[in-house]
């Protein structure tokens, strides 16, 4: 995950955008999953500091709800973009 902090003078919501490879798996897959991770992220959204976010993902596409979840959570608080909170 890379995060572009919004600056004081142009405060900003967090906004996430994804990219996910062909080798995840068809277009399906790849699709079912990028919806899967907009559910993950809208459930973290409240604990993101705001800003532009970019997930590249590059696990399984069958990836369990709760580990996806776990993973971007993860990534988030790496890229010093969240709280411990979640």
């Amino acid at each position: 995950m890379t995060w572009l902090a919004s600056t004081e003078e142009h405060p900003a919501p967090p906004r996430l955008a994804y990219a996910v490879g062909r080798r995840v798996g068809t277009a399906v897959d790849r699709n079912q999953l990028r919806r899967r991770l907009r559910a993950a992220a809208g459930e973290l959204a409240p604990d993101l500091s705001g800003g532009a976010y970019l997930v590249a993902f590059r696990g399984q596409a069958r990836t369990a709800y709760p580990e996806l979840k776990q993973h971007l959570a993860t990534a988030a608080r790496s890229a010093g973009a969240m709280s411990g909170a979640a």
